[in-house]
C-alpha cells in the first residue's frame, strides 16, 4: 500500500531528509586520497547521532554501517572498511540514511577523489542529470513510468546504461516503502502520483552494460563487466506540479 503523508507527516520527513542531506554532504567533504571509507561512515554516523536522529541503515536486514560507501565498479552497498584506502581517480559513491521523528530521509550521491577520467567525470555529470529529470517528473497525476522513462532516456541517450535489478522506492515511516521507481520504463505507465507521496529516486547508472553481480560478502553489488557505476539520490515529495527536494542540506 502507497503511504500518503499529511502536512505534519511532511514536516517530519523535512527534518528526517534535512539531517540525511546534511550527513551525504559532510561526508563527500571527506572523500579524499588516504582517507579510509570506514572514517567517511564513522563522520557521517558521529553526526546523524549528534542531531537526535538514527543511522537509517545500520542493522537494516543485518547492514553493518551507517553508509554504503561504493568505489568505483561497485554500485551500491558497498561495505565501509578500515582497509579500504582512496586513491587519486576514485569515484566514490555514498549512500546514507537518518531516521528522526519516526520517519526516514535517504539520499546518496558520487564523488571524485580529486581528478578523475573524462569518462567517470561523464558519468557522474549524467547520472545527476538523470535523476533531475526523473524529479521534474515527480508530478500529481502523473505516473511512475514518466519518472522511469525521464531517468533512463537521459542516461541511454549519453550512452550509459540502467541497472535493472536495484530500484528507487517509496520512503516515510519504513525506509523501503511502495512504489517501486525502476530508472527505466516507459511513460504513463506505473502507479499514479498524488499530493503527499514521498519517493526515493535514485539513478543508478554503468559506463558499460547494466549487468551487476553481488559479491560474496552478501551486499556489494558490482558491474558485472568492471566497469565504472555511478549513483545519485534525493527523497522527493510530489507537491502538486512543483516537486519538492526533501533531502536539501541546510
Amino acid at each position: 500500500m502507497i503511504s500518503v503523508k499529511n502536512s505534519r507527516e511532511l514536516e517530519l520527513m523535512r527534518s528526517a531528509c534535512r539531517i540525511a542531506a546534511n550527513a551525504l554532504a559532510l561526508a563527500g567533504e571527506h572523500v579524499k586520497p588516504g582517507v579510509t571509507t570506514w572514517k567517511i561512515d564513522r563522520i557521517a554516523h558521529q553526526y546523524i547521532l549528534s542531531q537526535g536522529a538514527r543511522p537509517s541503515f545500520l542493522g537494516h536486514d543485518g547492514f553493518p554501517a551507517s553508509a554504503c560507501i561504493s568505489v568505483n565498479s561497485e554500485v551500491i552497498h558497498g561495505i565501509p572498511s578500515k582497509e579500504r584506502t582512496l586513491k587519486q581517480g576514485d569515484i566514490v559513491s555514498v549512500d546514507l540514511g537518518a531516521r528522526f521523528g519516526g520517519f526516514h530521509g535517504d539520499n546518496a550521491a558520487t564523488f571524485a577523489v580529486g581528478a578523475v577520467s573524462d569518462q567517470a567525470r561523464r558519468l557522474m555529470d549524467t547520472t545527476r542529470d538523470s535523476l533531475f529529470d526523473g524529479i521534474k517528473k515527480a508530478c500529481a497525476g502523473g505516473r511512475i513510468g514518466d519518472i522511469s522513462a525521464a531517468v533512463g532516456q537521459r542516461a541511454e541517450s549519453d550512452g550509459f546504461s540502467v541497472v535493472r535489478s536495484f530500484v528507487g522506492h517509496g520512503v516515510g515511516r519504513q525506509l523501503h516503502e511502495a512504489p517501486e521507481v525502476p530508472n527505466f520504463g516507459e511513460p504513463g505507465r506505473g502507479a499514479r502520483l498524488v499530493n503527499g507521496m514521498t519517493i526515493a529516486i535514485e539513478p543508478m547508472i554503468n559506463a558499460g552494460g547494466y549487468q551487476v553481480k553481488i559479491l560474496p560478502d552478501g551486499w556489494t553489488v558490482v558491474t558485472e563487466d568492471g566497469s565504472l557505476s555511478a549513483h545519485f539520490e534525493h527523497t522527493v515529495a510530489v507537491r502538486g506540479d512543483s516537486p519538492e527536494i526533501l533531502t536539501t542540506p541546510g
